[in-house]
């Protein structure tokens, strides 16, 4: 039923768990894997009032997430290699993560998304809001959502 199942992971343990849940159903159902990270480049803000110096170099910071976005997947391909699971790996650049995740699951044409949430509930969910929530909102694919 779901032959290719995408999962954005951005390294984090509550992600992790997402990773796993999604690794154990692919074994069990024969599904390919394919795993995305998304990388969120710099966003220059002008200088601040009193701060007189940039923060840091934007090519600089845009090649170390790109970098810790790899790491992320080179965890979990390395798991799947393991267990004999198909698994493919891709990091996005982006400023917003879940357009990202809804772009490459419609591109990539896959049939279900796995990932984690961090439940958060009353003002902290009004305004931090919530990639999964967003994702949830703009994708017609089926979603499973683990905490």
């Amino acid at each position: 039923m779901f032959k290719k199942i995408l999962i954005p992971t951005d390294g984090s343990a509550l992600s992790d768990k997402a990773v796993d849940a999604a690794i154990e159903f692919a074994q069990k159902m024969g599904s390919e894997l394919l795993v995305l990270s998304v990388a969120e480049p710099y966003v220059y803000m002008g200088l601040m009032e009193g701060a007189g110096v940039f923060p840091t170099d934007p090519a600089m910071y845009d090649d170390k997430v790109k970098e810790l976005a790899q790491k992320h997947l080179d965890k979990v391909e390395a798991a799947t290699r393991n267990k004999g699971i198909s698994c493919q790996t891709m990091v996005a650049v982006g400023l917003s993560p879940y357009e990202e995740i809804v772009r490459v699951a419609e591109e990539q044409k896959c049939d279900a998304i796995f990932m984690a949430s961090h439940g958060r509930k009353g003002l902290n969910k009004l305004f931090i809001g919530s990639e999964t929530q967003k994702v949830l909102a703009h994708t017609t694919l089926p979603v499973l959502v683990l905490r």
